[in-house]
């Protein structure tokens, strides 16, 4: 296998549903982004560009975005979609293409907009159509369970399992904000974010997050539930997309790469309970290389649930200094398609904000699929 290496890459600001990017077409706000990464590091014969979106109109949007980026019509791009592991299961396809020597540079990430998420109707053929209400947003993605509420659900169902207490979650609320708004204050993210359309700042972040807001959340799903808009993320607008490259690569342009894949992971399971799935698929990487959590210097868990921070913080409580250093999704959002690269980016950041070697992503997604991406700082 080659060895597979990132040189670096971009984030957009993360907006709020109807927020900042209300206005902007996803592929026009993942091309400023690709557009400026090409820039930046003066990247030409590319390879290929591999994009995650979730929710966008289809028809192979990555490509639509790369011809609105201006990037050459020879390169191609191509759309791939697993929901919230879509940016992620990005990283892990180049990092492939690349160990396996046939690629030397892809761009991979992804992008976008629930502002602008078009409503879906199922064909009046389909069972599932229903001629009262019939636009849906939310696909199905277990055979046994269908609607909008789906992610929430299983989140419930893994509190209930575990036994995950309101204490728990609201220590990771207050927590993600805490450290977001620090890494905010000193703007250790700023060379990683770029502002766009007038955006300054990352829309999600609540400075009046406290334990009496959360105190005064009702229950999304069931009276007795706890699952609540502020221990779940918000919807969101974004995009982050990673260059990544080979030895070959490195040295005939005499590039200094900034961090090495090391290697991947998936992993399935019960789609009833997916939130387990990033832990899983942490797990399954970790072991697969021989290493220890305890060797990890710094982790990033897409924090789509507190539910999550939990499960880590139950198996690891004294890594959780290592854990989100920067804030996770609870502050910042989940822009489905982009998250993998955002994640990727801030895992990055914290590693080389404690000089560290190895460091570990992991991502839940709809259906029950995890992925992890293991890298090793330069």
């Amino acid at each position: 296998m080659e060895d597979v290496y990132i040189i670096g890459g971009l984030r957009s600001n993360i907006g709020l549903k109807n927020g900042i990017f209300k206005n902007m077409l996803p592929e026009k706000l993942g091309g400023e982004i690709l557009k400026c990464l090409v820039g930046r590091y003066d990247l030409s014969e590319i390879d290929e560009i591999i994009c995650g979106n979730a929710v966008g109109t289809g028809g192979n949007i990555a490509r639509l975005m790369t011809l609105y980026a201006g990037v050459s019509e020879n390169v191609p791009a191509y759309t791939v979609d697993m929901q919230c592991a879509s940016g992620c299961a990005c990283i892990d396809i180049a990092f492939s293409k690349i160990s396996s020597g046939q690629c030397d540079l892809i761009i991979a990430g992804g992008f976008e907009s629930t502002s602008m998420q078009p409503a879906r109707i199922y064909n009046k053929n389909d069972s599932r159509y229903n001629e009262e209400n019939p636009i849906y947003w939310t696909a199905q993605f277990s055979p046994n369970e269908i609607g909008e509420n789906v992610m929430l659900k299983a989140a419930e169902r893994v509190v209930q399992k575990y036994n995950i207490t309101n204490e728990e979650l609201n220590f990771w609320i207050l927590e993600s904000h805490k450290r977001a708004k620090l890494a905010r204050k000193k703007e250790v993210l700023s060379d990683i974010i770029l502002s766009l359309d007038e955006s300054n700042y990352d829309e999600g972040i609540r400075d009046n997050m406290n334990q009496r807001l959360i105190n005064r959340m009702k229950p999304l799903l069931f009276k007795e539930g706890k699952i609540t808009a502020t221990n779940t993320c918000l919807i969101n607008d974004g995009a982050a997309f990673i260059a990544l490259c080979s030895k070959k690569f490195i040295q005939e342009n005499k590039v200094k790469p900034i961090a090495k894949v090391v290697n991947t992971s998936l992993i399935g399971v019960n789609p009833l309970y997916s939130p387990v799935s990033a832990m899983k698929a942490a797990d399954k990487l970790i072991k697969s290389v021989r290493l220890t959590y305890e060797s990890i210097s710094a982790f990033e868990f897409n924090e789509a649930f507190a539910v999550i921070d939990v499960m880590f913080e139950r198996e690891h409580p004294r890594l959780i200094d290592r854990y989100n250093k920067f804030g996770g999704a609870l502050a910042y959002g989940h822009p489905y398609g982009a998250s993998g690269g955002i994640i990727m980016l801030h895992l990055i950041k914290s590693l080389q904000s404690v000089s560290g070697k190895y460091g570990v992503c992991a991502i839940a997604a709809a259906g029950g699929i995890g992925s992890a991406i293991l890298i090793e700082r330069i």
